[in-house]
């Protein structure tokens, strides 16, 4: 047998398996752990071409994935101006004044709806200093985005529209679009005249994107949509992807037998470092939008409607998905969206335990949470949403939910203790991509959901780690540092488990290592 290509020595190795759970060296060949030990191991392992690697002291944990990323869509989506720091609508008038026209447009993303005070979301508080130039900012939810007049006009959108998805193109009393488009179908009208960066652009971009998240320890991502699939396996050709990159493509309301072939089709289609994996769904849209189903509607009256328009059409979808063997991930914001995705899984029988997940869980009674444990469906969340919100319950987010079911909001402690599976991730570009900060908010939520329990620090390294593995299926070959995993490692300086959380945030990352490739090295 070869030598190790990779030795990593003078750690406190954290392993995450019950049968050895710490060491202080670990030996990787063919991207695989070849090889979990102490120092005194090392002489035996090293071969003639062995790079060793002394981590002086540093803590090696499993690597770290983001449950939830766009890290491809992403590209497109975080493009223009970033206005994320906007905190009112006086400071977006300013941003709008300055930002850099892209082909005469203002183009913006990372909007959040409290920078609009309260006020419904309208192209008339903005154009007086767009001087004419036609603009789309996308709101920082994903769902939603904001088209001034002449954006509007150049795609020919004059009035509301009927779409097989619960999206809208929100009219005044007159019929006359305000520029609010609400949910991707409603987006989409203006995709065919919105400045988009070239495929040049996207592909170094991407590149760069991918070094930048495994410069923050991640070795990983699951990314819920289809991604560019010609994109990224050009970029997988020519060089290693620094982080190893799951897709679950979209099934969409209005899916027919076609589509759904299509989407079976696609499953293990990869190369290096990436591959499809799943199918994702959206049963409904975002709270700040609207379109959160919910079992009673939100104070302005809305959220009542899930976003396919006929709920059965998509449990439909999803069992004829299931009985092909593909594993399903389904958006799922409200009360009602994640208690009608829990019922779509409970028909399908035992067979159905440990095959799906639902994605966000924004709030949800008390009656749900043992479901995911009782049912084998993974929670997939996003602690660092938590910083939309507000504490005083003044946010966007809070006010429409009101008290009772802003008090349930992210309830990760709560699903931990009833025994379910949690993953966690950051949803790039929604929140940062840093993983020590999805570790650091998942012990200490803030906003409205900072009154509850966080996790405890082994709790949210398992988070990215084991319970990432066990919503992918994984956990045969990933989450745990031992031999015939996979060479996925993160060193960080500082303990990830027992660090204050604020402290953990900010720990340098001294190595990561994807499939036995070094793709970060920190000082």
């Amino acid at each position: 047998m070869s030598s190790p290509a990779l030795i990593l020595t003078g750690a406190e190795v954290r392993t995450l398996d019950p049968a050895r759970p710490y060491a202080t060296a670990v030996a990787v060949r063919d991207g695989v752990i070849a090889a979990v030990g102490d120092e005194a191991d090392v002489r035996d392992w090293r071969g003639p071409g062995t790079e060793v690697v002394s981590l002086r002291g540093a803590h090696l944990v499993p690597g770290l994935v983001d449950a939830h990323s766009h890290p491809v869509w992403g590209l497109e989506m975080a493009s223009g101006a970033d206005l994320s720091g906007v905190t009112d609508l006086a400071g977006l008038k300013a941003a709008l004044a300055r930002a850099e026209r892209i082909d005469g447009w203002v183009v913006g993303h990372g909007l959040d709806h409290n920078a609009f005070e309260g006020r419904p979301v309208d192209r008339a508080l903005i154009e007086d200093v767009l001087d004419g130039a036609p603009a789309f900012l996308r709101l920082y939810d994903g769902h939603s985005a904001l088209a001034s007049g002449a954006a509007l006009d150049a795609a020919g959108v004059t009035g509301p529209r009927t779409f097989a998805q619960r999206a809208q193109v929100v009219c005044d009393a007159d019929g006359h679009p305000t520029g609010h488009l609400v949910e991707h179908a409603a987006m989409d009208l203006l995709a065919g005249v919105v400045p988009r960066p070239s495929y040049a652009a996207r592909r170094a971009r991407l590149v760069e994107l991918l070094s930048e998240m495994a410069a923050t320890g991640l070795t990983g991502a699951h990314v819920m949509d289809g991604g560019d699939e010609e994109l990224v396996a050009s970029v997988a050709r020519e060089t290693v992807l620094p982080v190893r990159l799951r897709f679950a493509p979209w099934c969409m309301p209005g899916v027919d037998e076609a589509g759904l072939r299509e989407l079976v089709g696609a499953q293990g289609r990869g190369g290096r470092h990436w591959q499809v994996g799943g199918v994702k769904f959206f049963m409904d849209g975002t709270v700040e939008g609207g379109t959160a189903w919910l079992e009673h509607a939100d104070c302005h009256g809305q959220g009542t409607e899930a976003f396919w328009p006929d709920p059965e059409a998509y449990a439909a979808a999803v069992r004829h998905l299931h009985a092909a063997g593909v594993r399903t991930a389904t958006h799922a914001i409200g009360d009602a969206a994640v208690r009608h995705a829990l019922d779509v899984v409970a028909g399908l029988g035992p067979d159905g335990r440990h095959r799906h997940r639902i994605e966000h869980i924004e709030t949800a009674p008390d009656d749900l949470l043992p479901r995911f444990a009782e049912l084998g469906v993974a929670a997939s969340m996003q602690p660092p949403h938590t910083a939309y919100t507000r504490a005083d319950g003044s946010d966007e987010w809070s006010r429409r939910l009101g008290t009772a079911r802003a008090a349930h909001a992210w309830r990760l402690r709560d699903l931990r203790d009833a025994g379910a599976t949690v993953a966690l991730g950051s949803d790039w570009p929604i929140a940062h991509y840093d993983a020590r900060a999805v570790l650091a908010t998942a012990r200490a939520p803030r906003g409205a959901a900072s009154a509850r329990a966080g996790l405890t620090g082994l709790e949210a390294l398992e988070g990215c780690t084991t319970h990432a593995a066990q919503a992918a299926g994984e956990s045969a070959t990933a989450g745990r540092i031992t031999p015939g995993h996979r060479a996925d490692l993160t060193a960080l300086a500082m303990d990830p488990v027992n660090t204050p959380p604020d402290e953990l945030a900010q720990a340098p990352v001294r190595l990561t290592v994807t499939g036995g490739h070094v793709t970060h090295r920190g000082g």
